[in-house]
């Protein structure tokens, strides 16, 4: 069944209708959301040039909308930038619900893999979806310099998920400490972000690879955990030696010489 039509504005009387001869008045078009098209227009352009390149006269001529729009949806420019990290904080919940799925259990060897995979494998997808590319290519770019603004998001979307990885890392890799498994962390979430950013890899494979490829989701999650369990190994157990026997010395009483 089709959608209704909305109804055309009524015209005055002295326009005429359509059966007295005067130009039939065609329906106006539904309006794009103009809101959404500024806030994907603000994100391709913060992902490629960075926050402090682009303008609002830019964002305004890529959203197609009028300048004075940009400020009455969103209000100043950072507030633009964190409204686009609210839009996507169910990227957020996911990687969270991945890893509250996880059963950890550091004696099994599957369970660091499996931490890393929630880690990893939303961001990938994103950065591999039409909708979601400029987004994860703005995560990698913005949150990596230490500007007010990236300092602002990270501190109240990123933190906490990071804080909830690095608990999970701990239980899974009990004999390290948690500052140890804090420099994992970010070790991990360099590698990831430097994948999703990386385009040199085209022209090192001569060719052969392609730029944040989803395919290699599995040698990133090995090299992640392969460098984890190098970089924080289990000490070695100490084989305890068996008690030596405690031997009495035995004393000789001196013979008195034989008269």
């Amino acid at each position: 069944m089709n959608a209704r039509t909305p109804p055309a504005r009524k015209r005055s009387a002295s326009r005429g209708s359509g059966t007295s001869g005067a130009p039939t008045v065609a329906p106006e078009p539904a309006r794009p959301d103009r809101r959404q098209a500024i806030l994907l227009a603000a994100e391709k352009l913060f992902a490629q040039h960075g926050y402090h390149a682009v303008t609002i006269r830019q964002i305004a001529e890529e959203a197609g909308v009028p300048l004075a729009l940009v400020g009455y949806y969103f209000g100043p420019k950072h507030e633009l930038f964190h409204a686009i990290f609210e839009h996507w904080s169910h990227s957020i919940d996911e990687r969270l619900a991945r890893l509250a799925a996880v059963t950890i259990d550091p004696d099994d060897a599957r369970t660091l893999p499996r931490i890393i995979e929630a880690f990893t494998a939303p961001v990938l997808a994103l950065r591999a979806s039409t909708e979601g590319e400029y987004y994860a290519l703005l995560v990698a770019r913005e949150l990596y310099h230490a500007t007010e603004e990236a300092d602002r998001v990270l501190r109240g979307y990123f933190d906490p998920l990071a804080e909830a990885y690095i608990d999970a890392l701990h239980v899974a890799l009990p004999h390290a400490t948690r500052s140890q498994v804090a420099w994992g962390y970010q070790f991990a979430l360099g590698a990831l972000l430097h994948h999703l950013t990386d385009s040199r890899i085209e022209r090192l494979s001569r060719g052969e690879n392609t730029r944040a490829d989803p395919a290699v989701a599995p040698m990133l999650v090995n090299f992640i955990a392969g460098g984890l369990r190098a970089a924080l190994p289990k000490p070695k157990a100490t084989s305890k030696a068996p008690a030596a026997k405690s031997s009495r010395t035995k004393k000789t009483i001196p013979r008195r010489p034989q008269p």
